[in-house]
């Protein structure tokens, strides 16, 4: 039994690098996490789509949030937030087991949107009036917190990127095919909906692949002679505040454009324009 996946699943890991995967280990977590800023910045149309995605389902937590309060029912079906365990990312010392983002939290994240936007595009605007106030990015809230957030939203992708590879390099033995029971959300019935996928499988579970493109590190986990030469092309994750704050003022600036789009420029705004390069 291997310990990474291109030893388990009789990969060159070559292959992997070339395929822009990170080569994960399939023993206990690694200190690795989802950036949405890598997301953000990236001039990858795929993972701008990505970014997008993500905007998208916060604007309609916001819309909910404004409607008044909600049963535990749907507090659980839009605010909860699992770990996907499958990417065997985060800080379990043994396995890749995880709480996720849970009812407290979503609690908390309905309560504060609905607080914050009441009067959303129409309130004052205060240094106090943005996302930190949000659950979401608030004290306690690290970056394995919003990794867990960010991976849900984009499991569609990572469960797709996965099955490109593994229906290519790995044996179909290994393969099986996986029923993902969030897979995408349909903004049509405001529900879940189901996706089957080939993914590989080991030990009664499915793996998740995630490009090395997306991830930050945690190097003060990173201690094992065994792993350090895995890490090196991958960026270190800023500290978590500094992490919140920038989350924060992120998601507060794109919701806030969402809700007051800019208007096209008028004929006049663009001889104006013209004007002033000259």
């Amino acid at each position: 039994m291997g310990t990474f996946f291109s030893d388990t699943f009789g990969v060159d890991p070559s292959v992997l690098e070339k395929y822009g995967a990170f080569d994960v280990s399939l023993i206990n977590d690694l200190p690795l996490f989802i950036d949405p800023f890598l997301l953000f910045h990236s001039e990858n149309d795929e993972y701008q789509a990505l970014h997008r995605q993500i905007i998208d389902y916060l604007v309609f937590l916001r819309e909910r949030a404004m409607q008044g309060p909600l049963s535990d029912g749907d507090l659980t079906n839009w605010y909860c937030f699992p770990e996907v365990k499958q990417n065997w990312f985060g800080f379990s010392l043994v396995g890749n087991g995880g709480s996720g983002l849970g009812i407290n939290f979503a609690r908390e994240l309905h309560a504060n949107l609905h607080v914050v936007f009441v009067n959303f595009g129409e309130e004052k605007i205060t240094e106090g009036s943005h996302l930190e106030k949000v659950c979401l990015v608030s004290n306690g809230v690290g970056r394995d917190n919003i990794s867990d957030f960010v991976t849900n939203l984009i499991q569609d992708f990572l469960c797709q990127y996965t099955e490109r590879f593994a229906t290519q390099f790995v044996d179909a033995r290994h393969l099986r095919e996986v029923m993902i029971s969030r897979a995408v959300f349909n903004y049509t019935t405001q529900t879940w909906q189901r996706k089957a996928y080939k993914l590989p499988w080991i030990r009664g579970d499915f793996v998740l692949l995630t490009p090395r493109a997306m991830l930050t590190r945690d190097d003060t986990w990173i201690n094992r002679a065994d792993l350090l030469g895995r890490f090196d092309e991958i960026p270190t994750a800023i500290p978590d505040s500094a992490l919140r704050a920038a989350v924060s003022n992120y998601f507060d600036l794109a919701l806030r454009q969402r809700a007051n789009p800019r208007k096209p420029p008028t004929q006049k705004d663009k001889s104006s324009a013209a004007a002033t390069d000259y």
